[in-house]
C-alpha cells in the first residue's frame, strides 16, 4: 500500500492564461507567484503554490499528490506497474516546473492524470491574497470518475485511503483526519470537478457571496452547510467552467478512533445542504 500525505497542486489547461489570472486573482482570491510564456503559477497557503495553469486543451487536467515517505517513489512506481497501472518518472526539467525534487505519474482507472510527489518545495515568503476573501488553503477536489465503485476500490486499495461517507455511489476520501480530500463523482469523461479552498469563518464565505453575486459571477450552489462534513460552503462557476467552492468547518475523523462508521446518503438535494440549497451542479444530481 502506498502512503499519501495530502493534496500539494492542482494543473489545468487553458488557452486564455490571462483570463485564468484575472479571474483567480480577481474572483478567487488567490495571489500569482510566477508568470512564464506558457505557465501561471498561484498560491493560497504556505507551498510554492497549489494551482498552476498551462497553456494546453481546458479538459487536460492533473492532480499532484504528496508522498508521506521521501524515498518511497521507486517503490510506489514498481507497485503500480505490479498493478497493473504503468507509472512513468517525471524529467528534471517537469519536477523542476512543479517545483518538487521528484515526481511520478500514472492514469487512475477513469484516466484521471495523478502525479505522486516528493519533498514540494514551501513558499520562501507568506501567502499574501490579491482580495481579501479569507483563503487559508487548497482544501479538496472533486475527482471525475466513470464508475465509482471501480475507482473507490482502486484508492482504498492501492493507498492508505478511507472511505468518510457516500452520496449515493459517490465516495468522499480521506488520507489524513479531514473529513474528505478527494470526492468521486460519476460522469463520462475524467477531469478535475470542482476545486475547494478552504476559508477562516462561515463570514468569509457570506461576504463572497455579496461579492460574487454584484460582479455576476454565476453562482451554483449556496450558501448552505454540507450534511456529511458539516462545512458551510459556496460554489461558483469559474475560468474554462470550472467550479470553484469555499468552505470551512470540515469534520475531523481520527482513523483510530473505532467508532466511527462511513454514513450512506442518497443522492439528492438534502443530503449535500442541510439548508435547502439546490446544486446546480450536474454530477450532484441524480
Amino acid at each position: 500500500m502506498i502512503e499519501l500525505r495530502d493534496l500539494c497542486y492542482i494543473r489545468l489547461g487553458t488557452k486564455d492564461l490571462d483570463g485564468a489570472e484575472k479571474f483567480t486573482n480577481d474572483i478567487v482570491g488567490l495571489q500569482t507567484v510566477r508568470r512564464t510564456p506558457d505557465r501561471l503559477y498561484l498560491r493560497s497557503n504556505y507551498r510554492d503554490h497549489t494551482l498552476c495553469y498551462f497553456k494546453g486543451e481546458p479538459g487536460d487536467h492533473a492532480v499532484g499528490i504528496e508522498l508521506k515517505d521521501w524515498h518511497g517513489l521507486d517503490e510506489a512506481m514498481a507497485y503500480l506497474d505490479g498493478a497493473g497501472f504503468p507509472c512513468t518518472r517525471g524529467t528534471a526539467e517537469e519536477a523542476e516546473d512543479r517545483r518538487v525534487e521528484d515526481f511520478a505519474w500514472f492514469n487512475d482507472p477513469t484516466g484521471n492524470r495523478i502525479e505522486l510527489v516528493v519533498r514540494p518545495h514551501d513558499a520562501t515568503r507568506r501567502y499574501f491574497p490579491s482580495r481579501d476573501a479569507g483563503v487559508v488553503g487548497l482544501g479538496h477536489i472533486g475527482l471525475n470518475t466513470t464508475d465509482p465503485p471501480r475507482d473507490e476500490k482502486f484508492w482504498t486499495t492501492h493507498f492508505n485511503i478511507r472511505v468518510s461517507d457516500w452520496i449515493g455511489k459517490s465516495p468522499l476520501l480521506r488520507m489524513k483526519n479531514i473529513h474528505h480530500q478527494i470526492a468521486l463523482f460519476p460522469t463520462d469523461h475524467p477531469g478535475v470537478q470542482h476545486i475547494n479552498h478552504q476559508v477562516e469563518a462561515i463570514d468569509d464565505i457570506m461576504r463572497s457571496w455579496y461579492f460574487l453575486q454584484e460582479r455576476q459571477i454565476r453562482i451554483v450552489f449556496g450558501p448552505g452547510r454540507h450534511i456529511t462534513s458539516g462545512g458551510y460552503f459556496l460554489y461558483y462557476e469559474g475560468h474554462d467552467g470550472m467550479v470553484f467552492e469555499y468552505s470551512n468547518s470540515d469534520r475531523n475523523i481520527i482513523d483510530d478512533d473505532v467508532t466511527y462508521r462511513p454514513r450512506q446518503f442518497p443522492m439528492e438535494d438534502a443530503s449535500f445542504c442541510g439548508w435547502g440549497s439546490k446544486p446546480d451542479i450536474p454530477e450532484f444530481q441524480s
